[in-house]
């Protein structure tokens, strides 16, 4: 092997010894006093229930299903804001807002499905699991009262503004008007704009808990043929009815003043 091709040598031994520190000091800090931090605050914690039916089919017969493992995930989950013009004296008025959810539950079924050449009184089964994703979508109303102490209400966006203006010209009208007549307008070749634009804040969401309440039930399971036991058959679709509730906290990026020993 190319002796090139190595990046260490072997024959050197890399070892950690003993490294002697000392103290810096700290960081450079400010003098003591009244200061503005720009850190999350909670605008509102939501406890949100809704209701899912879903119809399951599996690949395979099932023979019993054996344990279900379920995560919600939140893909969305949105504050929407109504603006305010720019100069407003007040950025945190009472509003009532609406919050839309979407997301889903993922869920990975375990189950026994009979092998292949299973017969007679005993019945052979093999574990696989089928995971699917059971989407939900919602929205939730927030009343202006949910956002006040310990809350914190959200600071609603500022608009942006767009104004133009002309300037004043005197032009020469031209063959079949009297000299001393003038056109008095603005300039129709030129443009004059001033905008302005602010780039507020968005509310953004922490998932806190969820807790799911199911009911899953085979609509077509049938005996398994042959000498298996009479009580043992098998189904290839459910029908799923979840209660589902989980906890957000919904927050957003503001301006805090906060006294510094």
């Amino acid at each position: 092997m190319d002796k090139n091709k190595h990046c260490i040598d072997l024959n050197e031994s890399a070892s950690v010894d003993h490294c002697e520190s000392v103290s810096t000091g700290g960081p450079p800090t400010t003098p003591a006093g009244l200061r503005i931090l720009r850190v999350p605050v909670v605008l509102a914690e939501r406890l949100v229930s809704t209701n899912l039916v879903a119809n399951i089919h599996f690949p395979d017969p099932v023979l019993e299903i054996k344990d279900i493992k379920k995560r919600v995930k939140i893909v969305q989950c949105r504050l929407l804001l109504p603006s305010i013009p720019a100069g407003s004296p007040d950025l945190f008025p009472p509003v009532t807002l609406n919050l839309f959810i979407k997301g889903f539950v993922r869920k990975n079924i375990q189950y026994a499905t009979p092998c292949p050449n299973s017969s007679g009184k005993c019945v052979s089964s093999e574990i696989r699991s089928l995971t699917v994703d059971v989407p939900f979508e919602c929205v939730t109303r927030i009343p202006a009262a949910d956002f006040a102490s310990p809350f914190t209400p959200p600071q609603l966006p500022i608009q942006n503004t767009r104004e133009e203006f002309d300037f004043f010209r005197a032009q020469e009208l031209g063959q079949g008007f009297p000299e001393k007549d003038e056109l008095l307008s603005s300039d129709l070749s030129q443009f004059h704009q001033v905008s302005t634009q602010f780039y507020n804040q968005l509310p953004f969401c922490e998932l806190i808990s969820s807790r799911i309440t199911e009911w899953d039930e085979a609509i077509d399971r049938r005996p398994l043929p042959g000498s298996a036991p009479f009580e043992e058959g098998t189904f290839t679709k459910i029908v799923e009815k979840m209660f589902l509730e989980f906890t957000v906290k919904i927050m957003q990026n503001q301006q805090v003043r906060v006294l510094a020993d």
